[in-house]
């Protein structure tokens, strides 16, 4: 795997080549799928901009790869205590806590949801390698809310099919900064790694990065907040976080995309409550899916941590 940053530029043998051919070819450990995920994803840079797997490289291209670094290679079994929705012999829908990783990456082995579900279960599905056993997909670190986990590669490779098609709905509870005029609205901008931070992502122009559209309804308005339900069609990276920041609202406790948002706050005391947040105001309250054997249609629901709902109060 790529631990480092490459620049590579191209030669006159290569001019005419696509670019994820190219690069599959220069890095033997990288698969074409892994290269064509990270060109749009947005850590491939040509010419120090995003472009297209499909792209021809023209001779003199001056080409940047920068992949996240390996994760780790051992999923240590952990007891880490897990909140359990639902179970049954295909799959487990857990309520994540705030804090807690879904899977190890860079600089993080341990406390993960995967450490504590090796622990916990003696049977889950290996389609995304061995240290993500049974993750379909991720919340963000600080996001808390409801996960779906497969207990066996075909219950983990039809619920990625429903994710995929755009199955699953997907309903999050955010409160973002300023007051939203509209009572319903719907966001598609196109999101990948951003240019100038790479560990940030951002909204790209045009068809740069992946296509993302996030649906959101006021549920209540507050002097310095609203508190709205999202809805996300897509499932990109940080896809609500980036895109209400992107529209002038971003989320309540959001160090990365919320441009220190809360300093703006006339109220002394609900400024200071929002710093001491320590985490965002996200919460994934809604999973709805088809069942992977029985075909039946699944919801699940939580509410609001204890942590937020008190946030409610302070700021009501």
């Amino acid at each position: 795997m790529i631990a480092e940053p490459q620049l590579l530029r191209v030669a006159v043998e290569a001019a005419g080549a696509r670019l994820d051919s190219f690069l599959a070819s220069q890095f033997n450990e990288l698969s074409r799928t892994r290269v064509q995920r990270a060109i749009e994803d947005g850590d491939v840079l040509v010419n120090q901009r995003v472009a297209k797997p499909s792209y021809r490289l023209r001779e003199g291209d001056q080409i940047e790869i920068d992949l996240p670094e390996p994760p780790a290679v051992e999923l240590i079994s952990e007891s880490i205590p897990l909140n359990i929705v639902y179970e049954d012999d295909d799959l487990i829908v857990v309520d994540k806590p705030a804090g807690m990783v879904v899977h190890p990456g860079a600089g993080i082995e341990s406390g993960t949801l995967a450490n504590a579900l090796v622990y916990h279960f003696n049977s889950l599905s290996g389609v995304a390698g061995r240290i993500r056993p049974g993750i379909v997909h991720r919340l963000d670190k600080e996001t808390s809310g409801l996960l779906v986990v497969a207990k066996n590669d075909v219950a983990h490779e039809r619920l990625s099919d429903q994710f995929r098609d755009r199955q699953v709905f997907k309903m999050y509870i955010a409160l973002v900064h300023g007051r939203v005029p509209k009572e319903r609205g719907e966001i598609e901008a196109h999101i990948g790694r951003s240019p100038r931070n790479r560990t940030r992502m951002a909204v790209l122009r045009g068809d740069a990065g992946r296509s993302a559209h996030t649906i959101f309804e006021v549920a209540r308005r507050y002097r310095d907040f609203t508190l709205l339900n999202v809805q996300i069609k897509t499932g990109r990276t940080h896809q609500i976080r980036v895109h209400l920041a992107h529209i002038g609202h971003p989320v309540v406790g959001d160090a990365t995309y919320g441009g220190g948002r809360e300093n703006s706050i006339p109220d002394a005391t609900i400024r200071r409550t929002v710093q001491t947040l320590e985490r965002h105001f996200l919460h994934s309250a809604c999973l709805a899916f088809t069942h992977p054997r029985t075909d039946d249609r699944l919801e699940f629901t939580t509410p609001l941590p204890a942590e937020l709902a008190a946030f409610l109060a302070k700021v009501d």
